[in-house]
This record gives structure tokens, C-alpha cells and sequence, in this order.
């Protein structure tokens, strides 16, 4: 029913033992070992990229929760709307719900996959998905000091005798996986809660999570560690381990990005802002770098009405005025030069 699952999970475990086969041996414990971690690398790999949109969406939510807070309080006893209010704000914030948890819901298929997978790996079984007979027998074959990766704690003995392998030795290799196991899943807890607001820590719902996350989860590796076999505590090891690593890996990239935006705008305010002791101009708008030239008087612009155009200069100086004896001459239009010249004679004499 689950083949979709189960096969893309043995061809990539395949794929890791033929590499790793080829180093230390088909039948090596360690080449199936690390067959085993090298599977959980490689689904982080390819879910590195919505982790950090996932990062990314919890950073916005931080920046709008006050809002969600806002409408949990307008719409305490309509819960639909409610709903409706706080899909619309993330749809305005660009944030996807689903988009956060696609990392973690990917992952339990996987795990189940593998748990049923391993589980198949038995003496005298045929081909299991992408490994044949021989691949089988090679894994039931392969000792990790002394314990068959396929063995867990609570075993019946008669069926640890068909593995070839003694209690002991899964005890020797389980309870140290157990207890590293479970110190990884609190450290990755507490580094995810360490990154939450003190509005999400006094939330009720949040501090009951942060709760489970910190202490009871790693509680169940140790319990859950008496029932898995050793290659599923060598799968919840390396997950861990990873997030772990991935967590500060992206959180510190983060916000030396946010750290870097906060120095430019700050450094864009800065120029923008008036240079100390200078008053600003009504009507202008300051220039970055600009400064004023030592004895230059401010003018303050004048705003004509609409439609209205701007005075004409000034006429320049008169011309000097003429001598006394001078007399300017007019002429009229129509008349020579000569006719109106005798003309201002007669009416001299006539005086």
C-alpha cells in the first residue's frame, strides 16, 4: 500500500551501500551504517531549501503576530471568521502555514518507510524493493560491533540467535546511540525555543509545545530506543544531528542578512537627515552631501497661484540725458527727413 514510500526509500539506501560497499566491504557493518545516515543527508539536502522558507515565514509571523493578537481578540467567539481574518493577513504578508511544516511532514514517511524497510531485511528472505536476495543476506550478515543493525533491546533472544548476535552487544552499541540520541533532540529543541519572542514564549499553547519539545520528546527517544532497532537509532541521531547544525548554520545567515538591512536604512536615514547647526529651506528638500557655500544668503522660494506667470525684469538704466542745445528730433510718419527738419524751424521763428 506504502510502495511509493518504501521504494524511493531502499533505491537511495541502495545507492549508499554500493558506494560505501565498495570501500569497506558488502557485508561491513559500517558500510550499512553509514548507508543509513548518508539517507537522512541526502532528504535534508533536498529539504534545505523549504527549511529555510520555513525559518523565513516564522520571522514574519514574529513581525505581525501583535495582529494576530488583534484578531483573536475582535473574533474570540466566531472562529470562522477568525480563521478567514488570519489567512487573509498571512496571504498580505506572503506567508504560508503549510509552507512551515512541509519539512517536518516529509520526514515521517520517511522514517516509516525506513522502519518498514529495515524490518523486511531477515534470514532466508528474497529480494526486498531495490535489493535483491544477496543485498538482504549482505545487510543480516553485517555486525556494528558485535550487534546486527537490525536488532533492538527488547528482542527475543531466539530471534537475536538468528541475527548471530548476543544481547550484550546490542546493549553495547543502543544505549550509547540512546542517550546521544536523545541529548541531540533536546539541544534542537532548545535552540528552536531560544529563537522565539517573549509575546510566543507567554502564549499558553507555545509554553505547553516548548514543553514537549524540550523534555518529553527526548524522554521517548530513550523509551522508544528499548523497541527501534539500531539502524533507526542511527537514523534518529543523524536527523537530529543535522538540524542541529542546519539551525545555526541558517539562523546565523539570517540575521546577518536582517543586521545588514538595519545598517543600510539606518545609513540612508542618516544622509537624508539635515547636517547639524543648518536650518532647512521651506519648500526644498535636502540633498545628501550637499552643504551651503560660506556667505551665501538662503532665498526663500515664492509660490505663484495657478495660471499665473512670473513678473518681467526690471528695465535696464535710462540712457543719459542729451545736451541743452541738442533737441531731439521727431519725425513723423509719413514726411521726409528734410520736410520735418524745416518744419521745427518755422516754429522757432514764429516764438
Amino acid at each position: 500500500m506504502l510502495n511509493f514510500i518504501y521504494y524511493p526509500v531502499s533505491f537511495i539506501l541502495w545507492c549508499w551501500h554500493w558506494v560505501f560497499g565498495h570501500i569497506f566491504g558488502e557485508s561491513s557493518g559500517f558500510a550499512w551504517a553509514l548507508s543509513v545516515v548518508f539517507l537522512v543527508f541526502t532528504l535534508r539536502a533536498l529539504l534545505f531549501k523549504p527549511f529555510v522558507g520555513q525559518v523565513r515565514s516564522m520571522r514574519k509571523m514574529q513581525e505581525f503576530a501583535p495582529e494576530l493578537k488583534k484578531i483573536k481578540e475582535k473574533y474570540a467567539n466566531d472562529r470562522q471568521r477568525q480563521a478567514q481574518e488570519m489567512q487573509k493577513l498571512q496571504a498580505e504578508h506572503g506567508v504560508s502555514p503549510l509552507g512551515g511544516c512541509l519539512p517536518m511532514l516529509v520526514q515521517i514517511p520517511v522514517f516509516i518507510g525506513l522502519f518498514h524497510v529495515l524490518r523486511s531485511f531477515k534470514p532466508g528472505w528474497g529480494e526486498v524493493y531495490f535489493f535483491d536476495a544477496q543485498g538482504v543476506e549482505s545487510f543480516v550478515n553485517a555486525k556494528l560491533f558485535g550487534a546486527n543493525l537490525s536488532t533492538f533491546i527488547t528482542m527475543p533472544a531466539e530471534e537475536l540467535a538468528k541475527y548471530a548476535t548476543e544481547r550484550p552487544a546490542v546493549l553495547a552499541v543502543s544505549i550509547p546511540l540512546m542517550i546521544v540520541a536523545s541529548i541531540a533532540t533536546h539541544f534542537t529543541a532548545r535552540h528552536s525555543v531560544a529563537r522565539q519572542t517573549q509575546a510566543q514564549t507567554d502564549n499558553p499553547q507555545t509554553a505547553i509545545m516548548n514543553k514537549l519539545t524540550l523534555y518529553i520528546f527526548p524522554l521517548g527517544v530513550l523509551v522508544g530506543g528499548l523497541f527501534f532497532p539500531i539502524a533507526i537509532l542511527l537514523y534518529w541521531l543523524s536527523n537530529n544531528g543535522w538540524t542541529l547544525m542546519q539551525q545555526r548554520l541558517v539562523y546565523t545567515r539570517i540575521d546577518r542578512e536582517e543586521e545588514t538591512k538595519k545598517t543600510e536604512a539606518l545609513a540612508q536615514r542618516a544622509a537624508l537627515a539635515p547636517k547639524p547647526g543648518s536650518k532647512p529651506q521651506p519648500g526644498a528638500k535636502p540633498q545628501p552631501g550637499a552643504k551651503p557655500k560660506p556667505g551665501a544668503k538662503r532665498t526663500t522660494p515664492v509660490r505663484l497661484p495657478p495660471g499665473k506667470k512670473p513678473a518681467a525684469p526690471a528695465a535696464e538704466k535710462a540712457m543719459p540725458a542729451a545736451d541743452a542745445d541738442d533737441t531731439p528730433s521727431t519725425e513723423i510718419p509719413g514726411l521726409e527727413p528734410g520736410r520735418s527738419a524745416s518744419r521745427k524751424q518755422g516754429s522757432k521763428k514764429r516764438r
